[in-house]
């Protein structure tokens, strides 16, 4: 008999928020919810250049988390927006420390999805003395055969009539290359012109991270100001590989040895396919390995959500 699955939590308001002055010129939006003095823990969402939500917050059951969650450098209500200076991996892995000391915590368990799986591997393999337990998902690890893969030839052969329109603002001549194409349009004077690749960019990844089409998803990715700091820091980041050694976050997840962790993969996931997610588990054989049928990429989808609600609960101890 199937079990039934686990929901997101009842919404709360966060009971605690600001901005934190990180230098080079950022300032972060971060909050905290659930419970003061709860157990320790962060949420690292998407992107790069994604933000947070309400509905990240209720990954957590709020009697018993005590959680940060924040907008990364020149996203959400961080701000400047949509910035690329001083915008790298590890300046995101240092303000994750400064967060950590902010609130008060000598470790936390950290929890992130797709790019905020990378994050989460780059500050655990960091600090590992600061991490309790790691709740994963969509795992990105910013190797160049992962960034071909999604953005020059592969997801494009499962979504034709989608990957045309990515194709659509770039010349022929230059279509070899499309993170250097974008990042071309993305970082020039044309303000038409970026607004429009931005959105074909965020377009993109919103109408292909899960199994079926999710209006909710894809509309959130057409929005002018969403989808130029999505679009202008994510294509930042992958163009400069994160600023990591290709192979290195799974390389280095010897790091891990001591950290409970729980990766959740969907096995239809086209933006990170399942197999990377499989080699991180292998290079970290503490961690429990969730493959889940029927499912994309997005942490909405329902069975991928029922094991991070049973994850984070775990951890808990429920």
């Amino acid at each position: 008999m199937m079990h039934e699955l686990r929901t997101l939590y009842p919404e709360i308001e966060p009971f605690d928020s600001g901005m934190l002055d990180v230098g080079d010129g950022h300032r972060i939006y971060w909050e905290r919810s659930g419970t003061r003095g709860a157990k320790p823990a962060v949420f690292l969402h998407g992107g790069p250049g994604g933000t947070i939500s309400p509905k990240h917050r209720r990954l957590f059951d709020p009697k018993l988390y005590d959680v940060i969650l924040f907008d990364q450098r020149g996203c959400g209500k961080s701000t400047p927006h949509a910035s690329l200076d001083n915008n790298t991996t590890w300046d995101l892995v240092a303000d994750m420390e400064r967060l950590r000391e902010m609130a008060g915590f000598d470790e936390w368990l950290v929890f992130g999805g797709s790019w905020g799986s990378t994050l989460a591997l780059a500050y655990a393999e960091t600090h590992p003395e600061r991490v309790s337990e790691m709740v994963l998902r969509g795992i990105f690890t910013l190797r160049r055969a992962e960034l071909e893969w999604y953005y020059q030839h592969g997801a494009s052969q499962f979504f034709p009539d989608k990957w045309e329109r990515l194709l659509a603002p770039i010349p022929e001549a230059e279509r070899g290359d499309m993170m250097a194409a974008y990042r071309k349009r993305l970082t020039g004077d044309d303000y038409a012109a970026k607004v429009e690749a931005a959105k074909a960019w965020s377009i993109w990844e919103g109408q292909t991270i899960t199994l079926m089409p999710d209006t909710s998803v894809s509309a959130q990715h057409a929005g002018d100001d969403y989808a130029l700091a999505f679009a202008r820091i994510e294509n930042h980041y992958f163009v400069h590989g994160g600023w990591v050694e290709d192979g290195q976050l799974i390389r280095d997840a010897g790091k891990l040895k001591d950290i409970p962790g729980v990766i959740v993969q969907g096995r239809y996931d086209m933006a990170c396919p399942p197999a990377t997610a499989w080699e991180l588990h292998k290079a970290w054989p503490q961690s429990e390995f969730h493959l889940v049928e029927g499912a994309g990429h997005a942490f909405s989808e329902p069975g991928i959500l029922d094991r991070l609600i049973r994850a984070t609960d775990g951890f808990a101890g429920k």
